[in-house]
């Protein structure tokens, strides 16, 4: 592109005319050219003249965007004449947007100790709104029990069927696998010793006990969890949430109620189901590979296990359908006004499931070593 532009030296500073096309087909006018022009003379303002400019686009006001930086860098004024239409505002609205790398250097000046307390203190507000929200989930529960809760009785059918049922396939196919992995593991060892018998109280004892459990809490904080937030999120963003406070329904009894009946009937149910296709998974193991009888494997896996250990992983999986029912709807609830929020809400919902899944675990573990059940 040519010069499309004119120098006049004035006793007040400088002017410079433009003319011509400015578009961005013909060329982009190079400014370190005009820099090194205006850099030989003296002044203290820059008065730009658009009277001969014919045609124009966005590159006529990048180049009125570098002359603006250049004139605050020199501390020096800038006005415009006779410019064509919409430029001038363009260019105090390009102006008024901060930029990027000034926001980048204020972060980068936050010291290493005021993230760690602005993260600390995200935290325990976090925990405060979780303890909230749970309050408020017990207090839903009694209402419910007493015959107040405002909820429908078809919303509660339709989410039974949604965690149990339609759940079913991908619980089998984990449960299953999950037991073959325990036989073919603990075979590997016991075999060494002759002991291969030994493996169904292994299968019997961790499924029972453990991962019967525990996999069904990940499976469903993966999947329903997940589906409780995003839905409630959707709501939030259409506004239903705040019709339903319009119309006087609380939201605790109308959408988080039905999802956590549905969760804490349904888990313990889901985890008898995957505890015996878990067994059954080390039996194919047992009978296929190590040449054990299905009547031999049978029996040592009714005397492996008691209703003691039977009891604490039911008492698990209805401690896990609780705590996943309430992080997914409280993210869901808490959920912002757009995709990307109910995006960070789903996400939020499955990770925050699956951490209180493994911690309680693990607080589980600890008392049940202590008490010796």
């Amino acid at each position: 592109m040519s010069n499309a532009y004119q120098i006049i030296k004035q006793p007040s500073g400088v002017q410079l005319n433009l003319k011509g096309d400015w578009l961005i087909d013909t060329g982009m006018q190079d400014f370190s050219q005009l820099q090194v022009e205006l850099e030989q003379v003296s002044f203290n303002s820059i008065q730009i003249s658009g009277e001969a400019i014919a045609n124009w686009d966005s590159s006529l006001l990048s180049f009125l965007l570098q002359i603006n930086a250049f004139a605050q860098r020199q501390k020096s004024s800038i006005s415009y004449q006779k410019m064509p239409q919409g430029v001038v505002e363009l260019i105090d609205l390009a102006a008024s947007v901060p930029e990027r790398s000034g926001a980048s250097r204020s972060e980068s000046q936050v010291s290493f100790v005021n993230k760690i307390g602005n993260s600390v203190i995200t935290d325990l507000q976090e925990f405060k709104g979780f303890l909230s929200f749970l309050g408020d989930s017990i207090k839903s529960l009694g209402r419910f029990f007493v015959g107040k809760a405002q909820y429908r009785a078809q919303d509660l059918r339709e989410i039974l069927t949604d965690t149990g049922p339609s759940a079913l396939p991908i619980v089998t196919l984990i449960s299953i696998l999950v037991g073959v992995i325990l036989a073919f593991v603990g075979a590997v060892q016991l075999q060494q010793f002759g002991a291969e018998i030994y493996v169904a109280d292994l299968v019997a004892i961790a499924m029972v006990r453990e991962m019967g459990c525990m996999m069904t809490g990940i499976i469903m904080a993966g999947r329903t969890g997940a589906a409780f937030a995003a839905r409630i999120g959707t709501m939030q963003v259409n506004e239903e949430i705040d019709a339903l406070k319009t119309l006087g329904f609380s939201p605790m009894d109308f959408l988080v109620l039905p999802r956590m009946l549905g969760l804490v009937i349904m888990m313990p149910l889901l985890c008898l189901y995957a505890d015996i296709l878990g067994i059954l998974g080390g039996a194919m193991i047992s009978i296929f590979g190590m040449g054990l009888s299905f009547t031999e494997y049978w029996n040592q896996t009714i005397n492996a296990i008691s209703m003691a250990d039977i009891n604490i992983g039911l008492l698990k999986s209805f401690i896990f359908g609780l705590v996943i029912a309430i992080t997914g709807c409280m993210n869901g609830i808490q959920s912002g006004r757009s995709a990307s929020a109910v995006g960070d809400a789903t996400t939020a919902a499955v990770v925050a499931g699956i951490v209180f899944i493994i911690v309680i675990d693990g607080l589980f573990a600890i008392v049940t070593s202590v008490l010796g059940i």
